[in-house]
């Protein structure tokens, strides 16, 4: 059992979705948005640090996805961004979480089955998967996404090694029968 919490940064909204994964079950613990509205970059920054270690020390989570920063066309909205995210993965480390990053096109491709999806597609997926009633606000639907992209990859990570594993296991037994020979 895994409690993973996902992250969609933004400097004036900051979503966030906490998933428990379990085998091959994925359940829903909670989500939402900090909001931060207030103009200054300084105060909106401190506010995203206080609310993502308050959830942190709300649910415990195992581990932290977050959604790496994508070249905006207007580099000051990019470096905002980034900012937000440092201050919510500063949190993470805070509070000794591993960290993963994955970038917004294999979110979508992982949770949607398309890196061109859009927001209500990823709504609905979320929805979907989760078994939700209905669907979550934009920001923690991608941050649900995150979450869900998260065990996925972790997934696929495992059936590697192991696959990495078996193969190394025989090429020993094949070593060692070619050596007896």
């Amino acid at each position: 059992m895994t409690i993973i919490l996902g992250i969609d940064p933004g400097s004036r909204l900051t979503g966030y979705g906490v998933i428990r994964h379990t085998g091959r079950k994925l359940e829903y613990l909670g989500s939402g948005c900090i909001k931060t509205a207030v103009d200054d970059l300084p105060t909106r920054l401190k506010r995203i640090y206080a609310g993502v270690t308050e959830i942190i020390l709300q649910f415990q989570p195992d581990e932290f996805a977050i959604e790496q920063v994508f070249m905006a066309r207007n580099a000051d909205s990019a470096l905002k961004l980034g900012q937000a995210r440092g201050a919510a993965i500063v949190a993470a480390v805070n509070q000794d979480l591993p960290i993963f990053e994955y970038a917004a096109r294999q979110v979508k491709q992982s949770v949607v089955g398309t890196g061109a999806a859009d927001k209500s597609q990823v709504q609905h997926m979320v929805k979907t998967l989760l078994k939700l009633p209905a669907s979550p606000q934009a920001d923690a639907a991608d941050a649900l996404a995150i979450a869900i992209t998260h065990t996925h990859m972790s997934q696929n990570l495992v059936k590697m090694s192991e696959n990495r594993l078996a193969l190394a296991r025989k090429r020993i037994i094949d070593e060692s029968q070619y050596s007896k020979k």
